[in-house]
Parts: structure tokens; C-alpha cells; sequence
């Protein structure tokens, strides 16, 4: 039995929650869910948006299932997924964005996982104002050896453990000589122990024009924080949009995986929510707890659903009339069949 934190989120993320936790109560896995809050519902009911009951549960159980958060304005939060991926030194935030049989995109054959540092960089929170008249700030980027080695070191490992044939970094180190310099030597040396796994490097700037040229070309991307965080998403655009994408942050003893888009408040309580990105932030999460049939049995469930368009939600199927528990009624139901 594995015992998982269980944080249902903001907005729309109580009922698309529902309906992944539903999906994988059906899968067969052995979960038993620790139910916690975080983001503005937590706020309002404990004033805080991460109250430390919700920090001892992952204290205990180190992997977590999230919805979609709203982050408070003025209650010293930065980020309350930064927080989390810093308290937990989950170092890796790994993002798939393929192609959906049943979903029509610009491209075919996309297949790109995006391997980014998740504690370091620009994201670190190091800024500040520099004169009093707060008109000149300043960020620092934090880019240290260790946090480059163990990221890069995963990407690698990702790509031999998944059968994939190449990883990329992606880096700005023809301008940022040591930040990113300092990255991109560690991934040289790195790809020096991993030669059956082809090593391609790439300037930032040229990767995203490349990416909407020929993204066929691109297997597996390690990069850093910042850049991660806008390659990925642009990765989400070639395949349908981020209600497609799931992710999971990977520290060496925690896990945090969820669903990368945003709480939707617009959306909230009309079931019209695609559940599909957490559903396969699920499918992530039962693979790292070693539950392959289980994993697998969600997978080709989902797979099914969405090629067949008639039990999707609206922003898949425009003429679809069902909602998110619909679709999450069809998912448990195509592992039946």
C-alpha cells in the first residue's frame, strides 16, 4: 500500500482531482490517500496557503498528487510550487508533451520530454531593490555545480532508463559565461559517461525556433529553471495546449506530481475541466511508485477516450456535450473493456 498526499487545489482542481483519484481507485493500485490543502482554500480555512499539517503529511508519505494552486497575493508566498520543490529539493521537473491520436495539431510525431533544474537559477528568489527609490532592482541567478550534476545526471539516466536516443541542453552560455557555462560544462562531462545516448547542445534562442521548425529533432531537453519553464510550455503548444501535459518534480527521497496548468477559476463548478493532464501526472506518479500495470491499464485507457473523441471534454471535441466526470466515467470504463 502506498500512502500518497493528496492535495485537490484551487478552482477547478477539487473536481479534476476527483476524477484522476477516481481513475487510479479503479486501476487496481494500492493507494491510500492523505488528503491535504494548499493555495487560496487553505488560506481562507487556516490562513495560511501551506499550513504545516499539509508539510507533515509529505514529511511522511514523500510523494504528492496536486491540483492546480492559486498562489495569495501578499502573504510572503512567492510561489507556493516553488516552496514545495525547494523544501523537498525536488530537482528535476520532467514534462512530456507528445502527440494525442484524436487531438489535430500543427505537427506530428512530437515526442519531447523537458528535463529542468527546479530550484536553482533565476527562480531562487535572490532580488531585490538597489536604490530606495525602487527604481532599479536586481535578480541573481544561483547556478552551482551540484544542482547542475544531479539535474543533467537524471536527464541522462531518463533517456537511457526510457529507451530514448538523445538529450539536448539547452543554454545561454554565449553570453552568460558562468551561470551558464558553469551548465553547460557539467553537461560535457556528464555526456562523457552516457556515449550510447547521443549529446546535442543548443543555444536557448536557437532551440525555440527550432522547436517550431522541426520538433521531430528534439528527444530529451535538460535545461535550467527559468528556461525550462517557457520551453516546456512551448512544447505544450505543439501538442494541444497545457490541459495535455503532465508533470513531476523528482527529488532523490520526494515526489511531487500534478497537472501544470492553472486553477481556471472561470471554469470552476461548470464540469468543464479537461482532467486528462492530471490523469497522466498519475500515470507518472504510479510509474514511480512501481505500479507498471496499473500505470499502463490508466494509459491506454485515456489514449482510448481521447482517440475516440465522444466522451471528451468540449476544448477536445467542440460538439462534445460531457463534462469532467463524464470523461472520468469513461476512462474507468475503458479499463473495463
Amino acid at each position: 500500500m502506498h500512502a500518497v498526499t493528496l492535495i485537490k487545489g484551487d478552482g477547478i482542481g477539487p473536481s479534476i482531482m476527483d476524477e484522476a483519484v477516481k481513475v487510479i481507485n479503479a486501476s487496481g493500485a494500492k493507494i491510500y490517500w492523505e488528503e491535504a490543502f494548499a493555495g487560496l482554500s487553505a488560506f481562507e480555512q487556516f490562513g495560511t496557503p501551506l499550513p504545516d499539517a499539509t508539510m507533515a503529511s509529505i514529511d511522511k508519505t514523500r510523494i504528492a498528487f496536486k491540483g492546480p494552486l492559486t498562489t495569495v497575493v501578499g502573504t510572503g508566498f512567492r510561489s507556493i510550487n516553488v516552496a514545495l520543490r525547494q523544501k523537498y529539493e525536488l530537482y528535476a521537473n520532467v514534462r512530456p508533451a507528445n502527440n494525442w491520436d484524436g487531438v489535430k495539431t500543427r505537427y506530428d510525431n512530437v515526442d519531447i520530454v523537458i528535463v529542468r533544474e527546479n530550484t536553482e537559477g533565476l527562480y531562487s528568489g535572490l532580488e531585490h531593490y538597489l536604490t530606495p527609490k525602487k527604481d532599479i532592482a536586481e535578480s541573481l541567478a544561483v547556478v552551482t555545480r551540484t544542482g547542475s550534476l544531479r539535474v543533467i545526471e537524471y536527464a541522462f539516466k531518463y533517456a537511457r532508463d526510457n529507451n530514448r536516443k538523445k538529450v539536448t541542453v539547452c543554454h545561454k552560455a554565449n553570453i552568460l559565461k558562468f551561470t551558464q557555462g558553469l551548465f553547460l560544462d557539467v553537461a560535457r562531462e556528464v555526456a562523457a559517461r552516457y556515449l550510447d545516448i547521443q549529446f546535442d547542445e543548443k543555444i536557448v534562442d536557437a532551440a525555440c525556433m527550432h522547436m517550431v521548425m522541426n520538433p521531430q529533432q528534439f528527444d530529451v531537453v535538460v535545461t535550467t529553471n527559468m528556461f525550462g519553464d517557457i520551453l516546456s510550455d512551448l512544447t505544450a503548444g505543439l501538442v494541444g495546449g497545457l490541459g495535455l501535459i503532465p508533470g513531476a518534480n523528482i527529488g532523490d527521497d520526494a515526489a511531487l506530481f500534478e497537472a501544470v496548468h492553472g486553477s481556471a477559476p472561470d471554469i470552476t463548478g461548470k464540469n468543464l475541466a479537461n482532467p486528462a493532464a492530471v490523469v497522466m501526472a498519475g500515470v507518472m506518479m504510479l510509474n514511480h511508485l512501481g505500479e507498471f500495470d496499473a500505470a499502463k491499464r490508466v494509459q491506454t485507457a485515456i489514449e482510448k477516450v481521447v482517440r475516440e473523441g465522444k466522451f471528451v471534454t468540449p476544448d477536445l471535441n467542440p460538439q462534445s456535450t460531457c463534462g469532467t466526470k463524464e470523461m472520468g466515467d469513461a476512462i474507468v470504463a475503458a479499463m473495463g473493456n
